[in-house]
Order: structure tokens, then sequence, then C-alpha cells
């Protein structure tokens, strides 16, 4: 039986209805906001899944075209092929969200799917899928501490702004999702134009009030549904043999914890280790002696297995917050808020348009600015509509950066994820278009991996662009802050530039990028069960002081953008014509412009408001299509002199192209000094002659003459073509008949052009 629930939040009605659909999963919601549904199914396999260490969650965001009334564009592909990167990114913000509260020591999968039914383009449907979500596993039988909700916040006129339309965003400094409950902050995505931290953290802590409501509504709906009873194999030993092999199990984890308790410190502690290689090692160590004592017990290779697999990294990591919080100790010797050693190199590849290397202890990306003419941007479909990207950021994480051997494949949710974050970070300080019209792809190689690829390639993706020449603002550099802490949250403390180890349990992954004057972009997401706002605050202030200290070292390497682009990099240049002659330069199915493109080797994009931009490499070739195009939509005025070729010849004159695709009329009676009775006795096509505008008549057609012109000289000499009979107007009569002056074209119904 369907069960409806609704009430306003945040100035709109929320409904959740369950019941309806997806009956044969464990619990299926839709949840409306506006008119944007999202369907969110929950169902978890009853067998555990032998032979892992790890929690096996799927989530899974599904964009459907027909959501927002659209069939895809492609002429051969109508069925929604991989997802989209804003697919990927929303699934990836929701795991993020949702993971920390389930049980974590569960082998059970448990996928979560939810598929955009309906989208108004007013509610964004990412937020609606994250609080379908939490009421889909609020109402399972999954073992899962929620609910949570999730809200978006903008900011206009330093007006705090909830779930914005699409139409307020654009005219937001601020992009802000927070997840979590009335108390603590489970996940952070946020973009922002240079923010303080105290206005982020302000930010932060509105949402974090705005989620509470939510959160109740969906704990009242839950006392009204009938929840699928779960289904729990029974673990206890079913003989007596099974009892005593699960009592001597206990009994030698009991004695292996207490000796790993009594021997950890003393190796892991036992002198500073610099690198991850040398903190492998003596985690290996450990194991080895861990080994050697059990065998000394007379434990047998099989329970030997369990030990060390059950006990020893979760151990040492609890060893290694012990010592955070009792001693404010970390393995490798740095104080909670010190950095690894920093280096930067701006322009390390020869040919590249820029590069920019970046390192942070054993973390090192390589990253390369391409820059290409406008035309080459990236095309968007989606349920969104359709757009295009000028700025884009791929990330790229091979196998050998973390000293593995795998084969490759191509980017994974992960990598797009890492991208899309640095991307993010960047946007706020490129230049307008208008400044600069390029379209700019920046790939970060990751070389090696300790800690923070993704804000590392942040730093060497600022530093590539400066290379380059792209005029940012400002350089953006970016830090990972961790959290060692208790299971309550009562002891911890805040630790900068995160690595391997101390990333347990009761950690945090809080990603921050900016520039000196502010915050770009933030990701964050928590092994706890949430982080308090005193957290937050201490982690941005922390973060904060960091991000100074690599920008500093950034600028060491570059401190400004070059102030001209690599020699092998194609230059724009950007004018306007009148709208009205774009179908001039376009000609006739194209022609015109595919003639130019064709001699020239450029590319030229053309918009609706007569913006012209050519884009080549060889700057010669390029000034010649710049005089091109304005030549052919330039005003001619009388008294001007052109040299041109003769481009047709009839009884009463010749026509002489004075301008690309445009020519005009020389009157038999305007060739010569002296009578001329056939021009083609005095011309040839293709001669080349100077001659001048005589006048210009009502139909905008060009008389020319070229008499009084001392280039034309040559040609009288020798009298060529003269008459031998007397001089008259032998032409009473209409000059030339109608004709249009130069080729022209009809309009394809379409505002822009590129070739």
């Amino acid at each position: 039986m369907e069960k409806i629930f609704t009430r306003e939040w945040l100035g709109r009605p929320l409904t959740i209805k369950t019941g309806l659909l997806a009956r044969q999963a464990d619990a299926a919601v839709t949840v409306q906001y506006g008119d944007t549904v999202v369907l969110a199914a929950v169902v978890e396999e009853q067998k555990e899944r032998e032979g892992i260490d790890f929690f096996p969650l799927m989530v899974d965001f599904e964009e459907r075209f027909y959501a927002a009334g659209i069939i895809k564009g492609s002429r051969w592909i109508k069925r929604e092929g991989r997802p989209s990167d804003e697919a990927v990114l929303t699934g990836r913000m929701i795991d993020r969200a949702i993971r920390p509260f389930f049980n974590q020591s569960s082998r059970r999968d448990v996928q979560v799917t939810m598929t955009v039914l309906s989208a108004d383009h007013q509610n964004d449907h990412d937020i609606v899928a994250l609080i379908a979500a939490s009421a889909a596993l609020a109402f399972s039988p999954v073992e899962w501490r929620g609910p949570i909700s999730g809200v978006r916040v903008g900011r206009k006129n330093g007006q705090l702004i909830f779930n914005p339309t699409y139409e307020e965003r654009l005219e937001s400094d601020l992009d802000l999702i927070v997840a979590g409950t009335g108390e603590k902050v489970i996940m952070i995505e946020a973009g922002a134009r240079e923010m303080k931290e105290e206005d982020v953290y302000a930010a932060i802590t509105a949402a974090q009030a705005a989620l509470s409501p939510l959160i109740d509504f969906i704990n009242q709906a839950k006392k009204e549904i009938a929840i699928k009873a779960k289904v729990v194999k029974d673990k206890t030993p079913s003989d007596e043999s099974e009892r005593q092999a699960q009592a001597e199990k206990e009994k030698v984890l009991v004695s292996a914890a207490n000796w790993l308790k009594d021997n950890i410190a003393k190796t892991l502690f036992d002198q500073v280790y610099y690198t991850k290689g040398e903190r492998k090692a003596a985690v290996a160590a450990i194991k080895e002696n861990f080994e050697a004592f059990l065998r000394g017990q007379g434990i047998g290779r099989s329970l030997r297995e369990v030990a060390v697999k059950e006990l020893v990294e979760a151990m040492v990591e609890a060893e290694v917050t012990r010592a955070i919080l009792a001693e404010k100790r970390r393995v490798d010797g740095r104080p909670l808020d010190g950095l690894r050693p920093l280096a930067a190199i701006a322009g390390v590849l020869p040919r590249n348009h820029g590069s920019g290397l970046f390192q942070r202890g054993e973390t090192q990306v390589l990253s390369i600015a391409t820059l290409a003419g406008p035309g080459l941007a990236q095309a968007l479909e989606g349920i969104e509509g359709t757009g295009e990207k000028r700025y884009m950021h791929h990330y790229n994480f091979p196998p050998y950066a973390t000293a593995e051997a795998k084969p490759l494949r191509s980017a994974g949710r992960r990598e797009i994820g890492h991208g899309a974050l640095a991307e993010k970070a960047l946007l706020p300080v490129l230049p307008a278009k208008e400044d600069f019209p390029y379209v700019i792809r920046v790939v970060s190689e990751t070389l090696s991996s300790n800690g923070s690829s993704s804000m590392a390639s942040t730093c060497g993706s600022s530093l590539a662009l400066m290379d380059a020449g792209v005029p940012i603002k400002k350089a953006v550099a970016g830090i990972a802050m961790g959290l060692a802490s208790n299971e309550d949250l009562s002891q911890y403390e805040i630790l900068t530039d995160l690595q391997d180890l101390e990333d347990g349990p009761g950690g945090m992954d809080f990603k921050i990028a900016g520039t000196a004057d502010g915050i770009t972009a933030i990701q964050l997401d928590t092994k706890t069960a949430g982080l308090t706002k005193e957290i937050i605050e201490k982690t941005l202030a922390q973060g904060k002081k960091a991000r100074l200290e690599i920008l500093a070292e950034m600028n060491r390497a570059i401190s400004a953008p070059r102030p001209d682009l690599s020699p092998y990099a194609p230059r724009i240049t950007s004018f306007y014509i009148n709208p009205e002659k774009i179908r001039e330069v376009i000609g006739p199915g194209g022609k015109v412009i595919n003639e130019i493109v064709a001699q020239t080797g450029v590319t030229i994009d053309i918009e609706d408001d007569g913006l012209v931009m050519v884009c080549g490499t060889d700057a010669a070739k390029a000034a010649q299509a710049v005089k091109w195009v304005n030549d052919i939509v330039r005003e001619v005025e009388v008294g001007e002199t052109f040299t041109g070729k003769v481009v047709r010849i009839l009884d009463f004159g010749a026509f002489v192209e004075i301008l690309p695709n445009r020519d005009g009329m020389v009157h038999v009676s305007q060739l010569a000094p002296y009578r001329v009775e056939k021009p083609d006795d005095f011309l040839a096509l293709g001669d080349v002659v100077t001659v001048k505008v005589k006048e210009i008549d009502e139909q905008g057609r060009v008389n020319l003459t070229m008499l009084g012109l001392p280039e034309n000289e040559a040609l009288w000499a020798q009298e060529k073509g003269k008459s031998k009979g007397p001089i008259g107007d032998r032409f009473n009569g209409p000059r030339r008949p109608d004709r249009f002056n130069g080729p022209r074209r009809s309009s394809n119904g379409r505002g822009s052009f590129r070739h």
C-alpha cells in the first residue's frame, strides 16, 4: 500500500512516497521537490561475501533523458550510455555522505540505486537524490545509523540562499552542499569565489541548521512504514567441535592482541620513518615478529593467518592514533600542523604550451596545459540541457604511482572525481572568455602518490596555467587535512598534510583549495559518525596556514603568468563585425569561409553577436585570415584605390575584384585615356590592375576607373586596344544590367558558424 508524506521545506513542498514502485527491493522511495522526482531503491544481499576485508557498498546514480523530455541528440545512439561526469560526481557525493553510517564490519553487498524520473530545471536532482537515498535506507532493514539529509547553499549579495534554483546559482558566489545530521557534518562539497574561511564556516553551520527539520520528517515517516524483516544468518556454532574452535580462536586473538599492544610502539616509534616505504617495512617487521611469537606459542598456520589479518593493521592504526592524541607525535616526526617537504617547478617540458611539477613529500604530480581555439570547447548534453565547456581538467592515476603492477584502465570514478575537484578549484581564477577566448585543457599525471594527489594536481595545474601564459588572477593551492580522534570525538587532533598510516577509522579527508585571499573549493568525507562545528572551524583555520605556505613555495617557482604564450601555442585574434555581414563571411554553403580556412590553415569561429575569433599557430597566416575577413565586411568609400584581378569581361566593361568576393565594374570609357572599342582588346582575365572607386550607386554597386592612376601607365604606353574610330558615346542606355555586387547567400537559419 502506498504511503505519502509531504511537508514544506525551505519554501517548497517535499513529498516522499513509498510502497508503490520497485516493491521487490528491500526499500524504495520517490522524493519529489518541485517537479523534480528521484527514485531510490536499496537491496542488501542475504549472504556475506567471502574473502574480502571491506564493506561492499555500491552507490549508482542514473540520469534518464526522458526526465527532462529530451531524446539524445546523436543520430545513431538514442539509449543512454555510460554515465556522464556529472552523474558520476553525484553518485560519489552521495556515497561519501551515506557510507560512514553503515556497519563497516558487514560483508553483505548493499546497493543503493537512484534514478532521475523527472527534472524541472529548477531544483537540482542531486540534493533530491541524496534525500531519497537517506529515506530509502531509513525505511529498509539494512543496518544503517541514519537518516541524514543534505542541502545546497548559495550566496548572493552577501545573503545565503538555501536550495537555490539553477538561475539563482548563476548569480551566486558560493555553491555548497552539506550532508549530515542536526549535530554533525558528514560530507561537504563546495565551490566558491575566493570566500573567506569565516564566511564558509558560517554557511556550513547555517546549512546544518537547515537539515534538522527534514531528518525529523523522515523519522516520523519511518514510524508509519512496515519495514521488511531482516534475514540474519545464525552464526552460533552448530556442534561441539565448532564451539571449541571458536573458543580457541577467541583465546588466541586475546593473547595476540595483548602482544601487539605491548610491541607495536617499540617498532613503529623506535625511529622516525620519513618515507612510505620505510613505514611499510616497519609494519612488515611487526607482522614478522608477530608471526614468530604465535609460532612460539604453538599456534597453527590457519589461526596465525587469521590473527595477522584481523589484528595487525587495525592495531597499528590504533597506535598511530593513540600517539597523536596522547603525545602529539606523528610517525614521520612532523608537528601536527607541519607540511612535508615541498617542491615546485614551472616549465619542465620543452614543446608543451605550459607545464608544472609539484611535489609534497612522496606525492608528485605533473600537470600539462594545452590551449586551443574556441571551436574545440567540449559539447555538453544531459538532462540539464546542452552547453559547452571551455576549461577541462583531467586527472590520471597509473598503477606505478603506488608501486603496483596492474592493468591500465580508462578513467574511473576516482579519477573523474579528483579531476573535477581540481577543475572546480581553478575555475574562479580563470580569465573571462572575452579576455582570453582560448579553450584550456589541463591534464594532471600522478607520478607518485602518498596523500592527496588531487590537491597536488591543483597546485601543479596552477603552475602549468601560469607557465602557459594564461592570465589567471592568482595562484591556487590545495591541502588535505586529516583527523585523529576517539570514537565519541571527545579527544581529537587536526592533522595537516594527511598521509598513509594516518588515515585511520577516526579520521577524515578534508581537502581545501584556494588562493591567498580565500577558498575556491572544498571536499570532505569522514570515517567518523560526523564532525562537530569546532572541528570544522579549526580545520579551516589550520588549512589556511598550510595553503599560504604552499603558495609561497609555488611563487618561488613562478609568481605570475608569463607575459607571452608559448611559441607552440595557437594565437587567437578576436574582433567584431556587423552581425548582418556574417552571411557574407560564410558564403553560400560555407564556400567563402572554407576557402579562407583552406588557404590559411586557421580555424574561424563566429558568434551571433558578430564576434569573430581566428585561431592559428602561424602568425602571418592568421593575420592574412583576419585581413581577409575584414576586407569582406568592410565598407568601400569613394576615392579609395585598390589593386585587384580582372575576374570578368563584358562588351561594356571589365569587373575587377577589389576585396575578397567583392568586385566593381570599370566601364569601357574608364579603361584608358583613349577610346577602347572592346574591353577584351585591352584586358584579359587574371590581369592585375589598379583602380579607384569613382562612384557607389543607390543599389550599392561600385563603379571604378583606371584613369589618372600612374600604376596603369605601362598599359597605356603602347596604346593597347585603342579604337581607330572617333571618340563618342557608344552607350546611351543603362551602363550595365542589374547585378549583385559580389556573391551573396541566403540565410541557412544558423546564427553562428564554425569551420
